[in-house]
This record gives C-alpha cells, structure tokens and sequence, in this order.
C-alpha cells in the first residue's frame, strides 16, 4: 500500500516558522480533499488544517491565523505554512485524506518548536 511522505519538520524557536510538504500516490489525489494532523507527545491525533480538492481550507481554531493549508495538484503534493510557531504546536505531523484512510499513514515529521 503506498502511503503518504512528509518532510519539511525540524526544531525552530517559538515564534519561527517551518513549511512542511507531503507528496502521495497519484491514482486519486487530485480529486480527494486532503488533511494535515498532528499527535503531539501522549495525545491523540487530531486534525490541524483541511483543503478541498478545488482549494477550499479548514483549519482549527488553535491555528486560525498561523497556518496555511495549500496543494500543488500538478505535483502530487500538500503544504503546511507554520507561522508564530508556539511550544504548544510540538508534535509529530502527518498528511492523509480528509476524511482519512487508516491505510495511508505514512512516518510523518517531527515538529519541534522550543527556545
């Protein structure tokens, strides 16, 4: 089963910003609307932003205003803009469908955001 690849995370002071990509198999990603999440250390995961197959976004109330969803169709591929980075976003992020498929989970990155 091919799943999704993130990449993109890193350690960053708070108030920084990261950009995070995910490229996924291409047999349905253009049509299918997609999903950034994120578990953070011993808490479940929850999702952070969504974006519509025509580009319509969602995002969570905890990063209203931080983060920005986008999708490079042509590329198979779904960014993360985090921006005024806090303590509290630490945690590992993943993309999937939107809803998700158990199936696709993929390593995900590693988003760390201390002084």
């Amino acid at each position: 089963q091919v799943q999704f690849v993130e990449s993109g995370g890193g350690l960053v002071s708070p108030g920084g910003s990261l950009r995070l990509s995910c490229t996924g198999p291409g047999s349905r990603f253009s049509s299918k609307a997609m999903g950034w999440y994120r578990q953070p250390p011993g808490k479940q995961r929850e999702l952070v932003a969504s974006i519509t197959s025509r580009g319509y976004t969602n995002s969570a109330n905890s990063v209203k205003g931080r983060f920005t969803i986008s999708r490079d169709n042509t590329k198979n591929t779904v960014y993360l803009q985090m921006n005024s980075l806090k303590p509290e976003d630490t945690a590992v992020y993943f993309c999937n469908y939107s809803p998700y498929l158990d199936s696709y989970w993929g390593q995900g990155t590693q988003v760390t955001v201390s002084s």
